[in-house]
């Protein structure tokens, strides 16, 4: 062990029981030597309900691989939110990332950053996780299909090619409503024009756009005739996605299809769950417990709390547990605590609980 490694360990003992990150992020939160961080150094909108983010990243910071999502906490109102989002930068920009996020009407933490993200802000990170990724032997033919906020992970895919001067042939077909809603539109007209990558941008509220309407294989074949010897990467809606994977599923392309979306676990309720009421105490609604998870009871009630993958991955349905117990699905446990944030999707009621929701 070096001399600053084991000055580093000696302190840390000193220091305990809170441990040295405790005290430098008193000093300075990006000084942290465990935990990961990012402050913001810029801050954009490509379009009016965009926000995207230059973010530099804390020393503990291992770097991500193209196509994964990282999580993102803030601060909002005292409460810490995290979200899943996948950097839109090339992999190999060591220390920085990028975040381009849409504002959803109904997110809480989207609204937020588009609203009041600024440099000097310092984020929560996680290490980036995700199987969506391009394979290290590039294959030699590559289609990339977005829709919406999925730009970003593909974006990330096509940067990253960029960086490596990658020679293969490339086809990115993205889909937008209008020309003004499309984000990295001119840079993604210049990467087309520098390397060589076929850009097609289909509007599917612009009838006067090179592409217009929604997905059909004649737009797949306009952007890439040899879409069928090459291996296609898709992030989008969920109309997308379908029609998308229908139409490989027709030529029998399945396995040349890798796409980023969560599956739902299938959750077994327990018969002794089912009994008390649930109150969502913002929305002054109470409810007969089914036994099933939060999310499935309040939308069957009539909410439309904030959610994304349905699995407890992301966080986007994180909310405030005022009273009760609830049982983790995925893991099996249960927690009684009062005021305890939980994912509404992975969270099955045990009784009487109370959710500011």
């Amino acid at each position: 062990m070096g001399k600053l490694a084991a000055l580093g360990v000696l302190a840390e003992s000193l220091l305990t029981p809170h441990g040295m990150d405790r005290y430098l992020e008193l000093i300075d939160p990006m000084l942290v030597r465990r935990d990961l961080r990012g402050e913001v150094t810029a801050v954009r909108r490509q379009t009016a309900c965009t926000v995207t983010l230059t973010v530099r990243t804390s020393r503990a910071w291992r770097g991500f691989t193209a196509g994964q999502f990282v999580r993102v906490t803030v601060g909002i109102d005292g409460v810490r939110r995290t979200r899943c989002y996948s950097p839109a930068c090339s992999q190999h920009r060591p220390g920085e990332l990028e975040f381009t996020i849409k504002a959803d009407p109904n997110g809480l933490v989207s609204r937020y950053l588009h609203d009041h993200a600024r440099p000097g802000m310092v984020l929560g990170l996680s290490a980036a996780d995700g199987t969506f990724t391009l394979p290290e032997d590039r294959p030699h033919r590559i289609v990339l299909i977005s829709g919406g906020s999925g730009i970003t992970p593909v974006l990330s895919m096509l940067r990253t090619l960029a960086d490596e001067g990658y020679t293969g042939e490339v086809a990115f077909l993205h889909y937008a409503r209008s020309a003004a809603d499309v984000t990295y539109g001119a840079e993604l007209v210049e990467l087309g024009r520098r390397r060589g990558v076929r850009i097609v941008l289909a509007h599917t509220r612009d009838e006067g756009a090179e592409l217009a309407g929604h997905f059909r294989q004649e737009h797949l074949e306009h952007a890439a005739p040899w879409f069928r010897e090459a291996r296609t990467y898709l992030c989008g809606p969920p109309a997308l996605m379908e029609s998308v994977r229908a139409t490989y599923a027709q030529h029998g392309l399945s396995e040349r299809l890798l796409t980023e979306e969560f599956t739902p676990p299938a959750i077994a309720t327990e018969a002794g769950d089912a009994t008390g009421r649930i109150r969502f105490t913002r929305s002054a609604t109470e409810v007969a417990n089914t036994g099933r998870p939060l999310l499935e009871q309040a939308e069957a009630a009539g909410l439309t709390p904030e959610h994304g993958c349905r699995m407890g991955i992301c966080f986007s349905c994180t909310q405030l547990k005022t009273k009760g117990t609830v049982r983790n699905a995925a893991t099996g446990e249960t927690s009684g605590d009062d005021d305890e944030e939980i994912q509404l999707c992975i969270s099955v009621p045990v009784g009487d609980v109370e959710i500011d929701c």
